[in-house]
């Protein structure tokens, strides 16, 4: 498997766990956009989505940029394909072994029939 560094995927999935940061990103990948207009569609406070956002800049998921007095924010993917990465290597863990029960079950499940049994017998 590969070696990945705990505490930046910790903090990714800690950010992506929360369904509001979840929908900055979302709304992110569609444009860049200032701290206002993310709050835009929440029923929270412009101090709550500021909380939310220094969430996701903290697991790089968002870079800010500051022109006077707006703060522009920029989805950065790059986490979330190292997190997907991670994932990746659980999923190939467990379609293999979800293959190797599946053979062996299909395997019982002939064997028994073979000796005139029924699905009854080997459960």
């Amino acid at each position: 498997m590969v070696e990945y560094q705990q505490e930046p995927l910790n903090r990714v999935f800690f950010a992506i766990a929360d369904p509001t940061r979840r929908a900055i990103l979302q709304s992110l990948a569609r444009r860049p956009a200032t701290i206002t207009e993310i709050a835009e569609p929440f029923p929270i406070s412009l101090n709550a989505v500021s909380k939310h956002v220094m969430v996701l800049e903290r697991a790089g998921l968002i870079r800010r940029e500051i022109q006077g007095r707006e703060h522009r924010c920029t989805l950065e993917a790059r986490p979330l394909q190292d997190a997907t990465a991670w994932l990746d290597d659980y999923r190939r863990f467990w379609e293999t072994r979800l293959d190797a029960l599946e053979r062996y079950v299909t395997r019982k499940v002939k064997n028994t029939a073979r000796k005139g049994g029924t699905t009854r017998d080997f459960v």
